[in-house]
């Protein structure tokens, strides 16, 4: 009977189930899938907010440049905001200079068509350099006539 008593006892012993120590290390090893799971979620969903601003960015200089299109001819500088405030834009048209002839007084010929330089700035949030985009383009403008802006 004795026997019988310690094949019992052995066998309750074996499906006690699982120790206190066991437990703590799984759930340590869960926490800690968890967190890095976490971390890779929220990584990644602060890229894709960062793609939408900017693709909005995009958006917003193509707007400024196609409404402003007919007087990019000059000289001039613009700014303005779009989404109440969310996007600032800096508009600057300014005379290129070849950079070849620098310090150097360019030939001036009046009847010449011009290039000018287009250089667009559109920030959000805190203006950084994730969170900035710039435009710069060369447009070729005629030459105003004698009586009307330089």
């Amino acid at each position: 009977m004795s026997t019988r008593r310690g094949i019992a006892l052995a066998r309750s012993r074996r499906q006690a189930g699982f120790t206190l120590i066991e437990i703590i290390v799984a759930f340590a090893v869960l926490a800690l899938g968890l967190t890095l799971l976490l971390g890779t979620l929220s990584g990644a969903s602060r890229q894709l907010r960062d793609a939408g601003d900017a693709g909005k960015a995009a958006l917003i200089a193509q707007t400024v440049l196609a409404a402003n299109a007919e007087t990019l001819n000059q000289p001039m500088r613009l700014d303005g905001e779009a989404e109440e405030g969310r996007y600032r834009w800096q508009l600057e048209v300014a005379l290129w200079q070849d950079p070849r002839l620098q310090g150097r007084k360019q030939p001036i010929d009046p009847g010449a068509a011009r290039m000018l330089r287009v250089q667009l700035d559109v920030q959000w949030g805190d203006g950084g350099p994730r969170q900035q985009l710039r435009v710069v383009s060369l447009r070729l403008a005629a030459r105003p006539p004698a009586g009307d802006a330089p």
